[in-house]
């Protein structure tokens, strides 16, 4: 097992390295196989295509975010938390080199999850959001509501500064954007 992780873990690495290099589109599996000294076939039995390549690869990159979110903010009632752990984590997207570089070359591809579905990690993202929530509910800092509908709407609300980053700074100072979204999502959220 963990030679099978190794290998998948160095699999997503050498995606990470094309994607960084030369954006989604021009990642091929070849390329992959090659910085991850596997065979084309390994990869092909992994993975069909690219696309599931970059999909695994944005879940392990975004997960791993989560993760680190997860361990911030622990200070304060449940809003409090949920609020700067948002924020954090567009601050910490709006610096990932990885999204960065998907946006720069290939932001078209996001478009799917905006405007169709939401993916697997916009999907992790409304799970953590929905823990979160409820646990405002329980100790009376978030407003009783459904917490499914309500961690959908912060999703929606922080999704859109992190795929807008460049429009949205246009001027603005990022920093003073995320105070503002914070004071709304808090207002927004209080009881």
């Amino acid at each position: 097992m963990t030679s099978q992780r190794h290998t998948h873990d160095a699999l997503l690495d050498a995606t990470r390295e094309c994607v960084l290099e030369v954006g989604v589109r021009r990642t091929t599996l070849t390329d992959v196989a090659k910085r991850a000294n596997v065979s084309r076939m390994t990869l092909y039995r992994r993975y069909p295509d690219v696309d599931h390549l970059v999909r695994a690869l944005m879940t392990r990159e975004f997960a791993a975010l989560l993760e680190q979110v997860e361990h911030t903010g622990s200070h304060g009632n449940a809003r409090e938390q949920l609020v700067k752990r948002a924020v954090d984590a567009i601050r910490l997207l709006e610096a990932n080199p990885l999204m960065q570089r998907v946006l720069q070359l290939d932001a078209d591809l996001m478009l799917p999850y905006l405007t169709e579905r939401l993916g697997s990690t916009q999907r992790l993202v409304e799970q953590f959001l929905i823990a979160q929530i409820e646990a405002g509910h329980v100790d009376g800092s978030i407003r009783f509501g459904d917490a499914k509908t309500q961690a959908r709407v912060v999703l929606l609300s922080t999704q859109s500064m992190v795929l807008s980053t460049r429009p949205v700074t246009s001027g603005l100072d990022f920093t003073s954007l995320l105070e503002e979204l914070a004071k709304q999502l808090d207002g927004a959220l209080k009881p």
